[in-house]
């Protein structure tokens, strides 16, 4: 706020957007305007210049369901020589970047912060994500040490993933079945309210077996033919659906990293989801695969990441012989390749992935990390250092 003239806070709904802004005690004297609300909605449409002009400084919620709001906002920017830093804090459960029925981004105008559901350890009090900024600033052979420091409790990764992140469920609902009666109600939000506001969807049927279709694929190399096939839809609404779902926060599809040297490569995006429970609720599973718990390390590398000035990049590496490791961290010149397992033991072979990596880009990473279920920190190779995931996250 003390950058820009506005403020972009982007996340699914439900993350915590509002509650956030209106616990903010430098915020607490402004005006608080939700799109939700549907007068307030039919003004922006038809007067959105006497909506922003209702006070000097304005909090404005839901902004993805009034477009000519943003060009509103543009215009008292620039007709403002000062540009008063923080003037004006939107909120969206869209991402405005990716609409295609909204054209106004206030490019140069704008900071935006992606809030995403709680990291693990925000659920528990601490107020961060994992450690990933002491690895990426430290050779390896210190994360030993930076990583037996950590003091934090050992879960089960299980029972974090049921939880997930979105404050609600995982902070204040105590059993499955409250949970459960709670996502039934936030899917039907999403689906007849959220969705409709993006872009008019023929067939919410259609809609919801892709959600599911997705959620039952987290951790795979996304394949829109395939997932058509199984849904009985064609290619090009798995794509613009898939979209839809990124769009809103909901899906996440990770990039391939794409320096290709002496092997081949796949290219093509995995598939995530923004929240493990409403994954395992989507996807009629009850109890949680080691894709979850991969999902859970990414949940925690993109709030890590988002909230970084310079955001590093996250991404996956895969030949096409098989050889993968789950997510590279690209920031500040340095690459961190992390590995994933559900399991409480390792060996040397569960680093094939990481090894192979070190080898073909040795002058991008001097070490891998592979996280896995256990309760020690050690050296599974020369290169890798296997440690517990929740030392981690």
């Amino acid at each position: 706020m003390g950058v820009s003239p506005v403020v972009v806070l982007l996340g699914a709904r439900q993350t915590g957007k509002t509650t956030l802004l209106r616990s903010m005690p430098s915020l607490a004297a402004r005006p608080y305007l939700t799109l939700d609300d549907f007068d307030l909605r039919t003004q922006a449409a038809s007067e959105p210049e006497a909506v922003v002009a209702r006070a000097p400084a304005l909090i404005l919620d839901e902004v993805q369901r009034a477009r000519e709001l943003l060009v509103a906002v543009k215009r008292a920017v620039d007709e403002e020589r000062a540009r008063t830093p923080g003037r004006f804090v939107l909120t969206g459960s869209a991402n405005l970047l990716m609409m295609e029925r909204i054209s106004e981004t206030l490019a140069g105008r704008a900071v935006y912060v992606t809030l995403w559901p709680f990291t693990r350890r925000e659920r528990l009090g601490l107020g961060t994500a994992g450690t990933w900024d002491r690895l990426l600033s430290s050779p390896f052979k210190r994360w030993r040490s930076i990583l037996d420091a950590e003091s934090g409790p050992r879960e089960d990764w299980r029972e974090v993933a049921s939880l997930g992140g979105l404050p609600v469920p995982s902070h204040r609902l105590a059993s499955a079945e409250e949970r459960a009666l709670w996502f039934s109600g936030y899917v039907q939000t999403y689906l007849e309210r959220d969705l409709q506001a993006l872009r008019a969807v023929e067939s919410l049927a259609d809609f919801r077996r892709l959600m599911r279709a997705a959620c039952l694929r987290i951790g795979n190399v996304v394949n829109q033919t395939e997932m058509g096939r199984d849904v009985g839809i064609s290619q090009p609404q798995v794509h613009r659906f898939l979209n839809l779902m990124e769009a809103s926060y909901q899906a996440v599809r990770l990039p391939a990293f794409s320096v290709n040297r002496t092997r081949r490569l796949i290219k093509s995006p995995k598939l995530y989801w923004s929240d493990t429970a409403l994954a395992l609720f989507l996807a009629g599973e009850t109890e949680p695969r080691g894709a979850h718990l991969e999902n859970l390390v990414l949940h925690d590398l993109l709030a890590f990441r988002d909230l970084e000035p310079r955001k590093p990049e996250l991404l996956y590496w895969r030949t096409v012989t098989g050889l993968e490791v789950d997510f590279v961290v690209e920031s500040g010149g340095r690459t961190l390749p992390i590995e994933v397992k559900a399991s409480s033991r390792v060996r040397p072979a569960d680093a094939k992935g990481l090894e192979a990596f070190l080898d073909e880009y040795a002058d991008l990473a001097d070490g891998g990390l592979l996280l896995h279920d256990g309760p020690e920190t050690f050296p599974l190779t020369k290169r890798v250092l296997a440690a517990p995931w929740w030392k981690v996250i």
